[in-house]
């Protein structure tokens, strides 16, 4: 028996504010890339155009990864998890950059021994030649 077209929306979870964490994966070699939020419109239109696209909280609209750095997220599978309240994005992350930070993964900050973050991951790109001097990177 087939989906009807709307019917693999309503088996997510939403939260309250209509939105579900989505874990961006990297489809080949499995590096956790970013964690973001999609809403129904922006899941929709993620499968649609095979590409990422999330709810950006800080700006209260759709987010189009790669809107300003040109760092695009192509989706290859969309994954839900049993309680069916997260999602994982696997993606092909073009140019290898999916930080702002300039950095291959958001995840580059490691808890050491002694209860300090360690950074792990240098940046691959300086993110002022990304986004301009508004970014730094940590």
């Amino acid at each position: 028996m087939a989906i009807a077209a709307h019917d693999w929306l309503d088996m997510i979870k939403w939260d309250a504010q209509g939105l579900v964490p989505a874990i961006a994966q990297d489809w080949q070699d499995n590096t956790v890339l970013m964690q973001a939020f999609v809403n129904r419109e922006a899941l929709e239109l993620a499968v649609r155009e095979g590409r990422a696209i999330y709810w950006s909280r800080s700006r209260a609209r759709l987010w189009r990864k790669g809107e300003e750095s040109g760092h695009v997220q192509k989706l290859h599978e969309v994954l839900l998890d049993c309680d069916g309240d997260s999602l994982i994005f696997r993606v092909e992350q073009v140019g290898g950059i999916a930080c702002h930070t300039g950095r291959k993964s958001c995840y580059f900050r490691r808890l050491d021994d002694n209860g300090k973050w360690e950074i792990g991951a240098s940046p691959l790109k300086d993110p002022t030649q990304i986004y301009g001097s508004a970014h730094k990177a940590e």
